[in-house]
C-alpha cells in the first residue's frame, strides 16, 4: 500500500513539475522521489521474501516488484533528458504511457495482497476449527506426509516456479532498456504462465505504442521544420525553449544562440525596444500579440517579417506556454510600399489635372470619389454623398436630365458613358465638369460596378471661350484687313449700282417733264433705279456683315450661296485683273450647320490667294470653285487656280501662323481659314494644281458638329 501511494505521489509531482515546463526543478525533484520509491520497493520486496512459503499464494507479486524497480529509473532518465531539450510534449506522453501504467501495477498488487489477506484469514479461521477437531490425528499423519512430499517434490516444484519467475525478471529489465520485442517463454496453464502471456502482450501494446509515439513526434517535428515560416515555444516569463530548423537556417545562428532571452540580436536595431515592448506587455496581460518587425537574414539582409504569439493554458487557465510564429512578408511591404507610393502619385497627379476618380458599386449601391474627387464636387465631412442621388442634385438643373439619360442609357446598354455638365456648389460657384465611366461585368455579363473619372475644365473652357474670342477678333481684324485692300474695288462695286440708279431718276425725270408724259417709260426708269438701289444696299451690307463684331452664330447656311456672294463682292478685283471664274456647284447640295459670316471669310481668303497669285502670271489667268457631295456625310469644296503654285519645299507650312510670300501679306489668312474649318469639323489642305497653279481643298461636315 505504501509502495503505491509513493508511486502515485512521484507521477503526480512530475505531472506538476512538467507542468511548468521548468527542467532545472524537474531534475532537482526527481531525485528524492525516485529515491523514495525504490526504497519502498525494497521494503516490500524484503517482506515478501520473508514470508513463509506457504502464505505466498500469488507468484506474480515479486516479480512485478521488480519490473518496477528497473523500469522506474530508465523512465526517469528519459524523462529528464526529454525535459532538458525542451521537449514537453513529450514529457508528458510518457508520464501518460510508461509511468501511469506502473502505478497501475502497483494499484493491482494492492488489489491482489489485500484479496489474499482476506483469503487467508478466512482460511486461517477454518483450519484453527479444523485443527482443534482433529488435532491428535492430522498431527502426526500431517508430519509424515510433509517429510514424503518434500522429499519427492521439493526439487521439481522449486524449478517450476523460479526458473518462470526468473524469465519474468529478465524480461522485465529487457522492457525498461526500451528492448520491447522480448518476450517471455512460460508453458503450463499456471498463474505463472498467464502472468508471462500478460507480460508478452504489454510488452506488443508498449511496443506499438512507442512506435506511434515515435512516429507521431516525427511527423510532428518534420512539419515543424519544413514549413515555411519561423516557429518557436517560450515558457511563461517570455524565455525561448525552443526554436525550428527554419528559424535556424534563415538566421545563420546556432540553437543556443537562439534560446532564451539571445534571440533579440537578429531584430533590426530600430525595431528591437518596440517589438520587445510589445512583447512585455503581452506576457503582462496574457493576451496573443501581433507584431511587424525586421529581421537579419544570414546574409547580413533584413527582411520584414509578420510576428505572432499566443498562449496556451491549463485547465485553471494559468498560462503554460507561448508559442509563436513568423511569416516573411517582405514582398508584401515592398507591394504596399509600392502601392502608397503609387497612391500618393496618383492623388498628386489627380490634384495637379485637377481629376477625380469615381466608383459605383451596383451590389451596394454606394459611390466613393476620391480625395480630389470630394474637392472638385465641393464634399464636406458631414454630406451624405454616397448615393447617386447626391450628385446628381448637384447638377445644374439644365444639364440634369441630360445626364441621368445618357447614364440610364449607358448602364442599359452596359458601355462607356461621357458627358459634359455644369454643377452647383452650395456657395453658387458653377463648375464645369467632363465625366467619363466603364462598366465593370462579372462572368454572367452583368454589371458589377461603373469606374470613371470627373475632370474639372472650368478653366479650360474659359480659355476655350477666350481662344474663340480670340480666334473671332483675329478674324475680324483680318476680314477688316482684306476688306482694307479691297477698297477701291468696293467701291467701284458700290457705284456701279448708285451710278445706274442715278442715271436711271435722270431718265424717269426727262420721261415725265415732256409736254406728254411717259408714264410707262418713267415707269421703267424708276424700277431699274429701285432695283439699282437694292443692289447696292446688298453690296453694303454684305460689307456691314463682314466688318461686324460679334460671337459667332451656327445656323443652316447654303455653301453655294455662300460663294456666289463672295464672287458678286469681289467682281470688281476679279475683272481688274483680268480673271476668269468657272464654276460647278453641285444641285441640292446639303446645307450645313455653321456660321455664315466666318465661312464667307474662308471664301474670301482663298479666292483672294487665287486671284494674289494670278495676279503677275502671263497667259490664262483663271479661277475654278467646284462644289459636290462627299464620302462620310461630308461636303467637298475645291478652289483652283492657274497662278504660281505652291512655294517650294515649304508647301507644308503654308498654313502655319505667320508665314507669307507676299510682300503685303501678314501670315494669317489660310492659319485662320484652317481654323475656322477645323471649328466647324471640317478640314482644309492645299495641293499642286496641273498643269500648274494651285489647289485648295475643304470639307465640312453635312450633321451639326
Amino acid at each position: 500500500m505504501r509502495l503505491h501511494s509513493s508511486l502515485a505521489a512521484f507521477h503526480d509531482r512530475l505531472e506538476e513539475v512538467a507542468g511548468s515546463g521548468d527542467a532545472g526543478r524537474l531534475v532537482k525533484e526527481a531525485g528524492p522521489l525516485r529515491a523514495a520509491v525504490l526504497a519502498d520497493i525494497r521494503r516490500a520486496t524484503s517482506a515478501l521474501s520473508l514470508l513463509p512459503s506457504d502464505l505466498q499464494r500469488d507468484p506474480t507479486v515479486l516479480p512485478t516488484l521488480l519490473t518496477i524497480q528497473s523500469a522506474l529509473p530508465s523512465q526517469l532518465d528519459a524523462i529528464t533528458t526529454l525535459a532538458a531539450s525542451g521537449d514537453w510534449r513529450a514529457v508528458h506522453l510518457r508520464l501518460a504511457n510508461q509511468v501511469r501504467p506502473l502505478e497501475s501495477l502497483t494499484s493491482a498488487l494492492v488489489e491482489k495482497v489485500d484479496h489474499e489477506v482476506g483469503e487467508e484469514g478466512a482460511q486461517t479461521v477454518l483450519n484453527m476449527r479444523l485443527v482443534q477437531r482433529r488435532v491428535l490425528l492430522i498431527v502426526p499423519m500431517a508430519a509424515v506426509i510433509t517429510l514424503l512430499i518434500a522429499g519427492t517434490l521439493g526439487l521439481a516444484i522449486t524449478r517450476s516456479i523460479t526458473q518462470p519467475l526468473e524469465r519474468l525478471v529478465e524480461g522485465s529489465q529487457a522492457l525498461a532498456q526500451g528492448n520491447f520485442q522480448h518476450r517471455v517463454a512460460i508453458g503450463g496453464e499456471d498463474q505463472l504462465a498467464r502472468l508471462g502471456q500478460v507480460f508478452n502482450d504489454t510488452a506488443r501494446r508498449l511496443r506499438d505504442l512507442y512506435a506511434t509515439l515515435q512516429s507521431s513526434e516525427d511527423r510532428l517535428r518534420l512539419v515543424i521544420d519544413t514549413i515555411p515560416a519561423h516557429v518557436w515555444s517560450a515558457r511563461p516569463d517570455g524565455s525561448v525553449d525552443f526554436i525550428n530548423q527554419r528559424w535556424l537556417e534563415s538566421t545563420g545562428l546556432s540553437i543556443e544562440t537562439g534560446l532564451g532571452w539571445a534571440w533579440g540580436s537578429v531584430v533590426h536595431p530600430d525595431d528591437l525596444a518596440r517589438f520587445v515592448d510589445e512583447w512585455h506587455a503581452a506576457l503582462e496581460v496574457g493576451e496573443p500579440m501581433e507584431s511587424e518587425a525586421r529581421l537579419r537574414r544570414a546574409d547580413g539582409n533584413y527582411r520584414w517579417w509578420l510576428i505572432r504569439n499566443v498562449p496556451l493554458r491549463d485547465e485553471l487557465g494559468n498560462i503554460v506556454k507561448w508559442y509563436g510564429t513568423a511569416v516573411d512578408i517582405e514582398d508584401r511591404k515592398q507591394t504596399e510600399d509600392a502601392l502608397r507610393r503609387s497612391e500618393a502619385y496618383l492623388h498628386e497627379a489627380q490634384r495637379a489635372s485637377q481629376t477625380g476618380s469615381w466608383r459605383h458599386d451596383f451590389l451596394s449601391g454606394v459611390v466613393t470619389v476620391s480625395p480630389e474627387g470630394l474637392r472638385i464636387w465641393g464634399i464636406k465631412p458631414e454630406d451624405e454623398a454616397s448615393v447617386t442621388e447626391f450628385f446628381f442634385g448637384r447638377m445644374h438643373p439644365d444639364d440634369r436630365p441630360v445626364v441621368e439619360q445618357e447614364y440610364g442609357a449607358a448602364v442599359l446598354k452596359k458601355a462607356d458613358f461621357r458627358s459634359d455638365f455644369r454643377i452647383v456648389l452650395p456657395d453658387g460657384t458653377v463648375k464645369n465638369i467632363h465625366a467619363i465611366g466603364h462598366p465593370t461585368l462579372n462572368e454572367s455579363g452583368h454589371i458589377v460596378e461603373f469606374v470613371g473619372t470627373a475632370i474639372d475644365i472650368t478653366e479650360s473652357k474659359r480659355a476655350e471661350e477666350a481662344l474663340r474670342q480670340a480666334q473671332a477678333d483675329l478674324a475680324r481684324a483680318n476680314r477688316v484687313t482684306t476688306m482694307g485692300e479691297l477698297t477701291a474695288s468696293l467701291a467701284h462695286e458700290v457705284n456701279q449700282p448708285i451710278g445706274a440708279a442715278i442715271t436711271d431718276a435722270n431718265t424717269c425725270l426727262r420721261w415725265l417733264t415732256r409736254d406728254q408724259p411717259d408714264l410707262e417709260e418713267a415707269r421703267a426708269a424708276a424700277s431699274r433705279m429701285v432695283k439699282d438701289g437694292k443692289r447696292a444696299g446688298e453690296i453694303i451690307g454684305r460689307i456691314r456683315v463682314l466688318f461686324q463684331k460679334g460671337t459667332p452664330e451656327r445656323e443652316w447656311v447654303d455653301v453655294n450661296e455662300v460663294i456666289r456672294e463672295m464672287i458678286v463682292l469681289l467682281h470688281n478685283e476679279i475683272t481688274h485683273h483680268s480673271i476668269s471664274v468657272r464654276t460647278e456647284l453641285a444641285r441640292d447640295l446639303p446645307r450645313v450647320m455653321g456660321d455664315r459670316v466666318r465661312l464667307q471669310q474662308v471664301m474670301m481668303n482663298l479666292i483672294m490667294n487665287s486671284i494674289d497669285a494670278m495676279k503677275d502670271v502671263a497667259g490664262t489667268r483663271e479661277i475654278g470653285i467646284k462644289s459636290q457631295p462627299a464620302e462620310n456625310e461630308q461636303l467637298l469644296v475645291s478652289v483652283s487656280d492657274t497662278g504660281v503654285g505652291l512655294p517650294p519645299k515649304q508647301a507644308d507650312q503654308i498654313f502655319n501662323a505667320f508665314f507669307t510670300t507676299k510682300s503685303h501679306g501678314t501670315g494669317m489668312g489660310l492659319r485662320i481659314s484652317r481654323s475656322i474649318v477645323e471649328s466647324h469639323g471640317g478640314r482644309l489642305w492645299a495641293a499642286d494644281n496641273a498643269p500648274s497653279g494651285a489647289s485648295f481643298h475643304l470639307t465640312l461636315p453635312i450633321k451639326p458638329f
